[in-house]
């Protein structure tokens, strides 16, 4: 783990793999998922590290990063872009799994000269999804009262994990979550702008990959992205996906980012692999 003070104000916790030792190379950038952290990209970077450098970090009110009060997703976003110049990365291929592709939407939007591509993963352009099921906001405002207990816990992994995840790792992280965390992370969700009307401005060729089974966003409103963005390439539907299917489905998932990113090195002579 590396820790990176930024000049936006957090402490970022991240996992570089620096191309196991080669030099050069493209880097691709992971951005986790709301109450996840960088770890849930370990089937990724398994997949891909030995032939580009792989970046995983902790966003604000996420596992080892430090932040203070408050903060949206554009503050996030520009974490990022200022982590990107911390570690010397002037264009990065981004993979944004739920809130991650959220985050990273807006920093392309933000600067988009520092994006190859964007990989929009479980996630969508809009506001947070509204339900008639109070089960949500009732779970986590509990949480945040009270902290965690095997229902709540229960609860979030059949909502982001669903099958053939382990979930034993999961509510032992979440185990240790602080109240703070969970405050600020859920605040940072409920605050979301839609960007469905900004999605021409989106200019960097755009993959999306969801499953079919998502309960927290459906890929309907992933399939928007697709949709509305000017260099929509590669669409992957998983079949019984669920909310976090780099994780229950990291083969199929692996298929589809590596054949985005062979795709844009078909096109650009500067995305290359480390040596």
């Amino acid at each position: 783990m590396q820790k990176l003070s930024l000049p936006t104000g957090a402490t970022v916790a991240l996992d570089d793999t620096g191309g196991n030792g080669g030099s050069g190379g493209t880097a691709v950038l992971f951005s986790h998922g709301y109450m996840m952290n960088r770890s849930m990209f370990a089937p990724q970077l398994d997949h891909f590290a030995s032939r580009w450098r792989c970046i995983a970090w902790d966003a604000r009110a996420h596992g080892d990063t430090i932040w203070e009060g408050p903060f949206d997703y554009w503050d996030s976003a520009r974490d990022m872009l200022a982590m990107m110049d911390a570690l010397g990365l002037e264009k990065v291929i981004h993979v944004g799994m739920s809130q991650g592709g959220l985050v990273g939407m807006r920093a392309a939007l933000l600067a988009p000269e520092r994006f190859h591509g964007l990989v929009q993963l479980s996630t969508q352009a809009g506001e947070a999804p509204k339900s008639d099921d109070d089960s949500f906001p009732r779970h986590i405002g509990d949480w945040i009262a009270n902290g965690p207990d095997p229902e709540k816990l229960a609860f979030l992994s059949g909502f982001i994990l669903g099958p053939g995840v382990d979930h034993s790792h999961w509510h032992d992280a979440w185990s240790r979550v602080t109240k703070a965390q969970v405050r600020d992370a859920t605040g940072a969700l409920a605050s979301i702008d839609p960007l469905f009307y900004r999605l021409h401005e989106v200019t960097m060729p755009v993959a999306v990959i969801h499953g079919l089974a998502d309960l927290a966003t459906s890929h309907e409103l992933g399939l928007l992205t697709a949709q509305g963005v000017p260099d929509p390439r590669v669409v992957t539907l998983v079949p019984g996906g669920p909310h976090a299917v780099n994780l229950s489905n990291p083969r199929r998932v692996n298929r589809a980012i590596e054949d985005f990113i062979l795709e844009l090195a078909s096109e650009d002579p500067t995305i290359r692999q480390i040596a």
